[in-house]
Formats: structure tokens, sequence, C-alpha cells
């Protein structure tokens, strides 16, 4: 069963198919659907599992791919610091970017994936058959993060996140503008622009692409400063920022612009803004009603994942003649791919959250 500090935080159906032994993949597969995630037969290694196992290889940070509780985790050594700051120590292995690595009879290396600092793809070989694990990826440019690499292979899986045609991303850089300008509309109206976006790869991108556009410094929530702290460690240049709880800033809080994580809507931290407009920072603002639901003011569609424009045209840059989707809306990607004469399906797995 799941050990006993996760147990409460897996899905229904996650611990079902624990209970149940349930598998997915083929005979001969490298890597096959265990109810603890992604599994190597030939390396005996998981990756990103959501259950404790003795040897994770881990593709980022956010909290439904990098889990406390595993034996081993190897990771790109530029998400270490990430994953410091999210797991406390643990028995890490760092590895660089295109280093080839062995875990039993498979050949392992991790390329990047440019969807945050230190994300990776990991690359499978075992004999002459190649398989790439993409994890969440983006093709946008990123000052963040090292750009996505495409990485050839026989079998691909490929997340779906935003695997919907209406998900095509507009312009970062643009977006930014936006948001400049929408923090000027608040201060001729004598309000707080507060942005709520995610504290990990969402905000530090978005302050490194208003620092080409502004110096006025941003405003972060505490949880949001503590991302960027980490960022700053690594060298990632981005806007000036201050934690609003610090003595210098100022109890009229018209006019700047706040980052803050979505948990902290409708918090007790958010009275100190006496007025205040809502934006959110996320793929999903591209659906209208999205914002509307949340209540939202402003929604600015920027994401951290590919869109659907990307995730065909990546599978076809890989060369795979087999794809398997995984999370998000798989049921699209694969009727698609199928469509294109490719070898497709779907995995089920537990990840999503973080965009």
């Amino acid at each position: 069963m799941p050990h006993p500090h996760l147990a409460d935080s897996i899905p229904k159906w996650q611990r079902d198919q624990f209970r149940e032994g349930a598998h997915g993949g083929r005979a001969g597969d490298l890597v096959v659907l265990r109810p603890e995630g992604l599994y190597c037969p030939s390396g005996d290694f998981h990756i990103d599992p959501w259950l404790p196992v003795p040897r994770a290889v881990i593709t980022h940070g956010h909290g439904d791919h990098a889990r406390p509780g595993m034996g081993e985790y190897h990771a790109v050594r530029d998400g270490l610091p990430i994953l410091f700051w999210r797991l406390g120590e643990q028995r890490y292995y760092p590895r660089e970017y295109g280093e080839s690595f062995q875990l039993g009879d498979a050949t392992v290396s991790l390329h990047p994936a440019g969807h945050v600092l230190g994300s990776a793809q990991v690359r499978i070989q075992v004999g002459g058959e190649v398989w790439v694990v993409s994890g969440d990826y983006k093709r946008q440019p990123d000052p963040t993060c090292a750009p996505f690499e495409v990485v050839t292979c026989d079998v691909f899986i490929t997340e779906a996140t935003f695997g919907l045609p209406v998900y095509r991303w507009p312009d970062t850089a643009a977006v930014a503008q936006d948001i400049i300008d929408w923090r000027q509309q608040c201060e001729a109206r004598g309000e707080t622009a507060v942005l709520f976006c995610y504290a990990l790869g969402k905000a530090q991108r978005l302050l490194a692409e208003l620092g080409k556009l502004t110096d006025r410094p941003a405003l972060l929530h505490g949880t949001i400063a503590a991302g960027v702290r980490v960022y700053r460690d690594c060298g990632v240049p981005m806007l000036e920022t201050h934690a609003v709880a610090e003595p210098w800033t100022k109890k009229n809080y018209a006019g700047e612009l706040v980052l803050a994580p979505p948990s902290a809507a409708g918090s007790p931290w958010m009275r100190r803004f006496r007025g205040a407009q809502h934006g959110f920072a996320s793929g999903w603002m591209r659906i209208r009603g999205n914002r509307r639901r949340r209540n939202y003011d402003r929604g600015f569609v920027v994401s951290d994942h590919a869109d659907w424009p990307a995730l065909i045209q990546t599978v076809h840059d890989t060369g795979a003649r087999r794809v398997i989707a995984t999370h998000g809306n798989t049921d699209a990607i694969v009727r698609a791919l199928c469509e294109d004469g490719l070898d497709a399906e779907a995995f089920r797995t537990g990840f999503g959250g973080d965009d």
C-alpha cells in the first residue's frame, strides 16, 4: 500500500490501481505504467513516481513530479537547488545535460525540456531501441531555463496537459507588456494589480520577461519570494522584487504589481490591499470561461507547457514511430496522431497541476 504520509494525497483511482496491481504497456516495452508511476524494467527505476520507490529519475521540481520518500533521486544538476528547496536533504545523484549513465541494463541521459529551471526529458536506450519520456515541456523561448532539445527516438512518451486545438500561446513578451499596461491602468484608478501565478517557473519567467520592459520593482507574496530567491541564487536575471512584508513597503499599495500564489486568493493576506484588481497568468486563461468561473478580473495567457501546435510538431520532430500521451487531454492528441498514421495510445498518470 502507499506510504502512510502520502496515502491521503493519492487520488482514489491511483489507490485502486495499486490494490489491483494494474499495469500499462506492452510486453517488452522499455517503459510501462505501474501503480507507483512510469517504470523502466530494464533499468529498475521509476520516472517521477508518486509513491516511494528505491530509485527515481526526476524530470523537474514541481510537486506532482518530485515527491518525498524515494531511495535515490537522479536529476539534472541545474535543478538540484529546486529539489533541495522542495524536498530538503535526500540522496541526490546530480547529472549533467546529455551525460550518459547506467541504471541496470539501461543507458540513461537527461536532456533540456524547456519547462522550468533544471527540467529534463529522459532518454532511455536498451540495445538499439530508444525511448524518450518528455516530462513537462514547452517550445516557447524562456530566459530562465535551457531551451527544449529535440531528441530522436523510437517511442516518445509525451505530456498532453493542453492537448486540445484551442490551446495556442501568444508571444510571452507581448503578454508581459499587457501586464505592465494593466498595472498602469490599475494605478490610474488607485488600485493594486495582484497577479496570481505559480511559485515555481511561472513567477520567475514573468519576472524575467518584465525585467526586459521595466525597472519598476514588483512585490511578492512570501511563497513566491522563496522560489524567486532560488532562481536568483542560480544566477537567473529577473526584475527587482521586494517581499510585501518588508518594512519599506507602503501601506497604500495602489499602482503596485503584486505576485501571489493562487492559494492566496480570498485569504486574510489579501486584506491589506484595500482596492485591487485580480489577474491570473496561466494557459487555462486561453478559455475565457475559466477566468469568469474563477472570478478573475484579467486573464493572461502564458504557460510553461507546450500548446497544441507544439505538441504535434514535437512528436513529428522526434521521428518516433509510436507515441504514448500522458496526463491532460490525451484523447484528442491520440486521435490526431493516429490520423497522421502514427501508433498512438495513452497512459493515465497522476501528473498535472502547475502550468
